[in-house]
């Protein structure tokens, strides 16, 4: 059964890894070069249906090797003692509060720049090398919520909720195997450069936090497709004002 598993792993872990350093890096490369929203929109479209295939297939397969060891990993990551300090805070009435006033804080500090913004269209606020995932007509705006809200639910399952669980089976240690996974994650966002992995993986750590503390996928789900509908429908949005453009421009090759 653990070889079974570890075959597995290593499979999952290979797979990611071909993704992230050849076939995404170099298709990034070429969708940086389209200009016809046209041409833009049928990589999207692509893109969106690989990932959710891609990374719903690998959740399910997982689970299904691996779901029995989903909530015991959760308890064993609460149990360490770093994240069962953080739960007793968390959950009495001043860290209650004191929890809900920093979420305002952060909210505040990622939505406030964008509005400051609104009238400065070469100031877009990103980390890495993300421009050119924003959409830029009118067109592009469904795919880009279609890719928030699918990164969003493929991506919390395959890496909050299957991969750490299939890591524990293994290795018998909660922590470790959501921290492991959470380094996953950040690697898979390798084409936006090394900013864009470093801030990938912190927030797939605060994530793996987020998920451990409450319990609770669906929120860590919503979270995270809030945080990409930020990036590809409000920026857009608000700054560039996608909403008012129609026109597509040629195509470069």
């Amino acid at each position: 059964m653990l070889l079974a598993l570890l075959s597995l792993l290593i499979l999952v872990v290979a797979v990611l890894v071909a993704r992230a350093i050849s076939r995404e890096r170099r298709e990034y490369g070429r969708f940086k070069r389209l200009r016809s929203s046209k041409a833009r929109n049928r990589v999207y479209a692509r893109w969106l249906r690989e990932s959710f295939f891609v990374f719903g297939g690998l959740s399910a397969v997982i689970l299904l090797a691996s779901s029995q060891y989903v909530s015991p990993a959760l308890q064993d990551a609460r149990a360490w003692a770093p994240m069962a300090w953080a739960l007793e805070v968390v959950t009495n009435p001043v860290g209650t509060a004191i929890t809900t006033a920093v979420a305002v804080v952060v909210v505040l500090a990622l939505v406030a720049p964008i509005l400051l913004l609104r009238n400065h269209q070469d100031a877009i606020p990103t980390v890495g090398d993300v421009a050119a995932l924003i959409p830029r007509t009118r067109s592009e705006l469904p795919y880009g919520a279609a890719l928030a809200i699918n990164a969003g639910l493929v991506e919390e399952l395959l890496f909050r909720f299957s991969i750490p669980a299939l890591i524990f089976a293994l290795v018998g240690n909660g922590a470790v195997a959501f921290f492991a996974s959470a380094l996953l994650f950040g690697m898979l966002h390798l084409y936006q450069g090394p900013a864009g992995v470093i801030s990938s993986t912190i927030l797939g750590l605060v994530f793996t936090v987020i998920y451990i503390l409450s319990g609770s996928i669906l929120l860590v789900i919503v979270i995270h497709a809030l945080f990409d509908l930020r990036s590809l429908v409000l920026i857009p949005v608000v700054i560039t004002k996608v909403w008012r453009k129609t026109v597509e421009k040629k195509q470069t090759h």
